[in-house]
This record gives C-alpha cells, sequence and structure tokens, in this order.
C-alpha cells in the first residue's frame, strides 16, 4: 500500500504551487487559518464573541464573520482584536 503526504494530495487535486487554482486554494486556507486562531484565543479566555466585539467597537457578527473565514481583514482591525480585544502580541511572519 502506497503512502500519500498532504503536499501530494494537494499537488494531484489543486495542481502545482504557483498555478492560479493552487494559490487561490492556499488563500482561502490561509484565512481560515486565522479565523480559527483567533476563535481559539477568543475561548482560551472564557470570552464571548459580543464581549470580544464590545472591546474593538465592532458588532458580535463581524466577530463571528472573522472567526468563519477571516477574510478581508485589515492588518489594523486584525492588531485590534490580538492586542485590545484578546490582551495578546500581533507576530506577522513572512515566510519565502
Amino acid at each position: 500500500m502506497e503512502t500519500y503526504t498532504l503536499d501530494d494530495i494537494k499537488k494531484e487535486v489543486y495542481g502545482e504551487i504557483g498555478t492560479p487554482r493552487r494559490d487561490k486554494i492556499e488563500a482561502e486556507l490561509a484565512s481560515l487559518r486565522v479565523g480559527i486562531q483567533i476563535r481559539n484565543a477568543r475561548e482560551a479566555r472564557k470570552m464571548t464573541q459580543s464581549q470580544l466585539a464590545e472591546k474593538i467597537g465592532k458588532e458580535r457578527s463581524f466577530i463571528s464573520k472573522v472567526e468563519s473565514d477571516g477574510k478581508n481583514l485589515t492588518l489594523s482591525t486584525l492588531y485590534d482584536i490580538v492586542t485590545k480585544g484578546l490582551g495578546g502580541k500581533l507576530n506577522i511572519q513572512v515566510q519565502l
């Protein structure tokens, strides 16, 4: 029985790295990971979405959307969520 890595499967299903289809799925996955990290941090602090939203001056529905897809989130808003809302430190890393 042959085994495959996740990278092998992604290459087979979505194409090579650098192709439009693969770039699109990688960007979507990155957005989703941001939302999941925010939700996990909020839950670890035993905060509701409403409490987090109030701390940063947003609606609860905004926090819900961020946690569910993480798309269209500005760095400024991400900074506010992490530092003001969650009391954390934002660390952005660029990998090439």
